[in-house]
């Protein structure tokens, strides 16, 4: 089963890349740092989902094991019942693999931490970065309103040309 983390990254970066193109080739600096950044936290969001994934079937697999072993101890025991020395050697090696079984879940649980952990700086970068480059382009605006109403209407333009020009 596909973690829904890996579909709304996934789906998230190509967007991303959409607008970063769209940005470029319009040449909107805000487009194309906000279409990046986007990819960014989308490509983090895909990861996490992805690590999840490894997680969850690690942990499935170490579980199937530990139920498999504790058959086998069950199976051989029930061969062998009337013998104390037998019993109390199945019931070591039933609490071995248990603690075996234990530690196992314990280690894949910490993956599971460190992977969200790598996700979740990666996706706080990202949003940096979308911050910081929200900022650049609104200082910008601020500071220059007539270039700015100038590039927009351009891009407005540019855009209404392409659209018609692919209706005919």
């Amino acid at each position: 089963m596909v973690d829904t983390d890996r579909i709304t990254g996934a789906a998230k970066e190509i967007g991303g890349k959409v607008q970063g193109a769209v940005g470029d080739q319009t040449g909107s600096r805000r487009d194309s740092v906000e279409g990046r950044a986007r990819e960014a936290a989308g490509q983090a969001e895909n990861l996490y989902g992805q690590a999840k994934d490894t997680v969850r079937d690690a942990a499935e697999h170490v579980a199937d094991t530990a139920r498999d072993i504790g058959g086998r101890i069950r199976e051989t025991v029930g061969g062998l019942v009337g013998s104390d020395d037998v019993e109390d050697r199945a019931r070591r090696a039933q609490g071995a693999a248990e603690d075996h079984f234990d530690r196992a879940r314990r280690s894949v649980r910490r993956a599971a931490d460190d992977a969200s952990d790598y996700a979740e700086d990666a996706y706080e970068r990202g949003a940096r970065a979308l911050r910081h480059g929200q900022g650049g382009v609104s200082g910008q605006v601020a500071e220059y309103p007539l270039a700015s109403l100038l590039i927009a209407g351009a891009v407005g333009f540019g855009l209404g040309l392409l659209v018609s020009g692919t209706r005919d």
